[in-house]
């Protein structure tokens, strides 16, 4: 009987040796957040379903790669102020509970932006009435979240790609000292959020020259700017390495933190070589538009995967210099450029497909910090 239970006892141990040694394999098993957690936060775009978590693997997945989060549309002002005066959060305030229910690093995206307006936002004419707004919308969204959300993309999309400043409701109604006004009424609302000026097409010259110029004169006209954000609405091929490196470079040297935001590279052919991410530019299609309706050719994919490599060892050079690295969705099932600018697309920009299953771009970034 005695070794019958030593025996026993054995199993036993080999057992759990093994389940422990299985559960340090699975934690073990690198993730995006995991390779970059001394570099930068990681973080993703996400829409009302995967902040009410309704798709199970989708939020597995989330939880598990990115430790930030950005909300994909729910913080416009056309959502949180639908009628004048009247506020809506109960989506927004789902979105701060799931970025503080997985400890992440939450971003809030936008206060001031020309686009996605609420109807009566639009017919403002009157600069009092519009420093009211202003005033009274910055005020109750950035307070209602003081010491919960960790920054806010203040003003969005100002600048025109020759670096002039945006014929926006903004700028006819209050002239170009609402920027400086926008960052005054964060900073009052909520003094330690980190607060950015975010902009596509930061890699052309003349925009980088007028991004320069907004951020100068929003802070010496005693505004407070911590950083600059970078949309990565890249191509292929485009903008170069290098570009991208002098942008880096030329938004640090204002003492901001820059974060690439909005990240995501289009395999397809834009038309008359539409740059940025305007969203009111739309197209008719053509099959010449959309090659790969079904699924993505090896060639391709070889590309995406490089591209993304590439990209990701320039931050890793500038890693003092870049707080966050966030990609517009995390699927591409889920990418706003299946639609844009020519509706009904198949795009292949992000890590994931469609399937939610792992690109070639999503291991090439793994190895290249598992390398090190």
């Amino acid at each position: 009987m005695k070794l019958v239970k030593l025996n026993v006892m054995l199993v036993a141990v080999i057992l759990m040796a093994s389940c422990n040694s299985k559960k340090e394999e699975v934690q073990e098993t690198p993730t995006l957040k995991s390779v970059f957690k001394d570099d930068f936060y990681i973080g993703a775009a996400i829409n009302i379903d995967q902040i009410e978590a309704k798709n199970a693997q989708e939020d597995s997945i989330i939880v598990k790669e990115f430790n930030s989060v950005t909300a994909e549309n729910i913080m416009k002002s056309m959502f949180v102020q639908p009628e004048k005066g009247k506020y809506d959060f109960s989506l927004t305030d789902k979105f701060v509970a799931y970025g503080e229910k997985h400890d992440m690093f939450i971003h809030g995206h936008t206060l001031i932006w020309h686009s996605q307006l609420a109807p009566w936002m639009e017919k403002i004419k009157d600069s009092s009435e519009m420093k009211a707004f202003m005033q009274d919308h910055i005020n109750t969204v950035v307070t209602k979240y003081k010491g919960r959300i960790d920054s806010w993309d203040v003003v969005n999309e100002a600048l025109n790609d020759d670096g002039t400043l945006r014929e926006s409701v903004f700028l006819k109604t209050l002239g170009e000292g609402y920027l400086t006004d926008a960052f005054k009424l964060a900073e009052k609302a909520d003094p330690n959020v980190d607060l950015y000026y975010n902009d596509y097409n930061m890699c052309l010259p003349a925009k980088r020259d007028g991004a320069i110029r907004l951020v100068k004169k929003i802070k010496e006209n005693g505004g407070k700017v911590d950083g600059i954000g970078m949309q990565g609405h890249w191509k292929l091929t485009t903008p170069t390495l290098e570009e991208i490196e002098k942008s880096i470079l030329a938004y640090s040297a204002l003492g901001v933190k820059v974060a690439i935001t909005e990240l995501d590279i289009t395999v397809l052919k834009n038309p008359w070589e539409v740059q940025g991410a305007d969203v009111n530019q739309s197209f008719e299609g053509s099959a010449e538009m959309n090659p790969y309706p079904e699924s993505l050719p090896d060639s391709i994919q070889d590309q995406l995967a490089k591209r993304y490599e590439s990209i990701f060892k320039l931050f890793l050079k500038h890693k003092d210099k870049i707080s966050r690295v966030t990609f517009w969705g995390f699927h591409d099932g889920q990418s706003w450029l299946n639609d844009w600018p020519i509706k009904g697309r198949t795009n292949y920009p992000l890590l994931f497909d469609d399937k939610l299953q792992p690109k070639k771009a999503y291991f090439g970034l793994i190895e290249i910090k598992e390398a090190k």
